[in-house]
């Protein structure tokens, strides 16, 4: 398996975790700096969204989808679980993208009206999620889709936009989260990365 994509990027790191906890031998080729890592990329991805697997010549996009095409058993809470995975993609991970690429642009061209929708986007999701967590370890039963989507998404999304102290249960999975050593991995990948983040990357994490 060829796994395209970055280690700082957090749909590769969603995609990493599943690979992770199956012991999964692939091949991660970082796109950006070697132009024929790119040209390699682009001719088998021409709309340009990484992460992509090539598994023998199958192409898998979307990162839901190579977690289960490589762990078809993390989806393992049903329609829960899929539920779940778009949540923390939809209402955590593209709120949070949306503050991070806003600071990326040049001033003049910024959204504030749009950050501030983000922001109120990410309050309401924290305190959804706060509540469906409270008693649980993991999203949906055991480990598994719902979580490959949580760790990253609320990993960048407390950078961008601090989960208050009142979501302790939130808090809590997000510290489990961090500490799995699947996602533990994928975090420590891409620590020569945090440069990157426009909103300066904390030293807590």
């Amino acid at each position: 398996m060829i796994l395209y994509g970055h280690p700082f990027s957090s749909y590769c790191q969603k995609a990493l975790i599943a690979l992770y906890e199956t012991d999964t031998a692939f091949d991660f080729r970082i796109l950006g700096p070697d132009e024929a890592v790119n040209a390699q990329f682009a001719a088998l991805w021409p709309l340009g969204r990484f992460p992509i697997l090539d598994d023998d010549g199958e192409l898998v996009v979307e990162a839901s989808i190579i977690v289960e095409h490589v762990a078809p058993h993390f989806v393992n809470g049903g329609r829960e679980a899929r539920m779940l995975d778009r949540i923390f993609d939809n209402y955590v991970m593209t709120p949070m993208q949306k503050i991070v690429g806003d600071a990326l642009r040049p001033d003049g061209s910024r959204d504030p009206h749009g950050v501030a929708e983000a922001r109120a986007t990410l309050d309401k999701a924290y305190g959804w999620i706060d509540a469906h967590m409270a008693g649980r370890q993991w999203a949906a039963g055991e480990f598994g889709l719902a979580d490959c989507a949580a760790a990253p998404a609320l990993f960048y999304a407390d950078w961008a936009h601090p989960i208050p102290a009142r979501c302790a249960a939130l808090r809590d999975y997000r510290r489990r989260l961090n500490a799995r050593p699947s996602f533990a991995r994928a975090i420590d990948a891409a620590r020569p990365f945090r440069a990157l983040f426009p909103l300066g990357a904390p030293e807590r994490d």
